[in-house]
């Protein structure tokens, strides 16, 4: 593809020298964090404490946690920066739902642009902080989500044909959200949360469609989710049939994220890692949700999980997903340090 000729950012070999050393570490759950603030509508829409939001709307946006990065922008900051001294190296923009096609339910699809650039500005100012303290370098990922529709199954059981989506109309909301995410400064992309491999794809095309506005190439790293028991995505796709769907990204990782804890993901990232030549990268949830939807996993014990990985040679990256915190991201870095990551011939 005409995109792997254009010059890459000097991120590219930046994160190849430290992963090369080190197994490298992710940031936590955003959402985890944001739901342990004290935040009501008015905080939200941005009418009370904070900044309002340039973009009215007479829907509520309690919920709407991406929007936070205009309205509550020091709170997202301090998240950022304390999943940056907590060890992670590598930290995601909150932009998981700022695509026009998920900001719909908002009502906000013509914030999208400011969303994505002002999150990955608040992001750099995070990590340009933390780096100030300790002198490590740290990156910002443009987190782009999988948005609310599906472009390989119909919602309708009525009319299997039914698609509430297209590839199309997929391309050009990742689209958007990635040249916000590009003007904003992001150093890399991360497509995550993946259910369905027809919308990674939309994603991956549509980066390759910004990188060349751009000039340059960014790191791309892709990471699917395991929906249930069966070991597959949403889309029927086991993790090996994953990988060889959206290898011709070449990305600088491949892994998996969300849906499962670390000891239910294990089978599976160490599928992944039997057969991708690109750097591998697990961040599960902190266990599976109790009734009430929360995650009672302490760090100690997800850590653990995670080093038995480190350990086993199946990754080069981790992190933590659902019901994770800074407390996780830290005692992971102590969990992997004596180890050694996972070696791969990388093709970039």
């Amino acid at each position: 593809m005409k995109t792997f000729r254009l010059p890459r950012s000097d991120t590219f070999d930046r994160l190849h020298d430290l992963a090369r050393e080190r197994i490298l570490l992710l940031d936590g759950a955003m959402g985890t964090m944001i739901q342990a603030l004290p935040l009501g509508e008015e905080d939200y829409a941005g009418t009370g404490s904070g900044s309002p939001c340039p973009h009215p709307t007479d829907l509520p946006q309690k919920g709407n946690n991406d929007l936070l990065t205009l309205t509550q922008p020091a709170a997202i900051e301090a998240i950022h920066f304390d999943f940056a001294l907590a060890g992670a190296d590598i930290v995601e923009t909150n932009t998981f739902s700022s695509t026009s096609i998920a900001q719909a339910d908002y009502g906000l699809q013509a914030a999208v642009h400011d969303l994505n650039v002002a999150a990955a500005r608040v992001a750099r100012r995070a990590l340009d902080r933390a780096t100030a303290e300790d002198g490590r370098p740290r990156f910002v990922a443009g987190a782009v989500g999988p948005t609310n529709r599906t472009a390989s199954l119909s919602p309708d059981v009525n009319n299997p044909g039914y698609r509430a989506v297209t590839f199309d109309d997929l391309r050009i909301a990742y689209g958007e959200q990635i040249r916000g995410l590009i003007a904003g400064g992001a150093d890399l992309i991360l497509i995550e949360t993946i259910f369905d491999t027809l919308n990674a794809k939309a994603a991956i095309f549509a980066c390759f469609e910004a990188f060349a506005e751009h000039g340059t190439r960014l790191p791309v790293m892709i990471s699917g989710t395991i929906t249930d028991a069966s070991g597959r995505t949403l889309s029927g796709q086991t993790p090996t049939a994953f990988w060889h769907s959206i290898r011709h990204a070449r990305p600088f990782s491949v892994g998996l994220n969300c849906a499962l804890g670390a000891a239910a993901m294990r089978p599976h990232i160490a599928e992944i890692a039997t057969v991708a030549d690109a750097l591998t990268c697990a961040y599960p949830n902190a266990g599976l949700p109790n009734e009430f939807g929360q995650y009672d996993e302490g760090p100690e014990a997800t850590a653990a999980q995670i080093g038995e990985f480190a350990e086993q040679g199946l990754v080069n990256l981790v992190g933590g997903c659902c019901g994770t915190t800074p407390d996780h991201i830290r005692a992971m870095a102590d969990a992997v340090a004596a180890h050694s990551p996972r070696k791969v011939e990388t093709h970039d």
